[in-house]
């Protein structure tokens, strides 16, 4: 399904047809389409947005998001997947806190349970940085 153009966001550039490749939730997804586009609550502003569909409808529960709190999930996320628990500090600049030491493991154990899903978009993420920076430099 393709990400709508009349509604408030409004995209630039779309994944169509994500539920289709949403790792372990592919082809049994609700979310249709991402994008990246104008925000609906300003459209000076560019955002990023999960739209989902429930048969009948786009859904409410769709969401959009300011580009760097996406960053900053990103950041969180391989924060958590190094977290030692036994030091004192956070891995990142998002200064996270562990909130349940017992809990921490659970975040690991699940990456190493769904690595063949998430390892290769972590490997795409690096590449596409990778590429960024240099470019960027030039």
């Amino acid at each position: 399904m393709d990400a709508p153009q009349n509604l408030k966001h409004k995209p630039i550039i779309a994944v169509n047809n994500y539920d289709k490749i949403d790792a372990l939730y592919a082809n049994d997804s609700d979310v249709r389409a991402l994008s990246i586009g104008q925000a609906q609550y300003d459209n000076n502003e560019v955002s990023l947005k999960i739209w989902r569909h429930n048969g009948k409808k786009w859904s409410r529960q769709s969401e959009e998001m300011p580009l760097h709190r996406n960053i900053d999930l990103n950041i969180l996320l391989l924060g958590a997947l190094l977290t030692d628990v036994s030091s004192n500090y956070s891995m990142t600049i998002l200064r996270e806190e562990i909130l349940q030491k017992d809990k921490v493991e659970e975040i690991q154990n699940y990456y190493e349970t769904n690595k063949k899903f998430l390892r290769p978009r972590l490997e795409e993420l690096k590449n596409i940085l990778n590429t960024f920076f240099e470019r960027e430099i030039k």
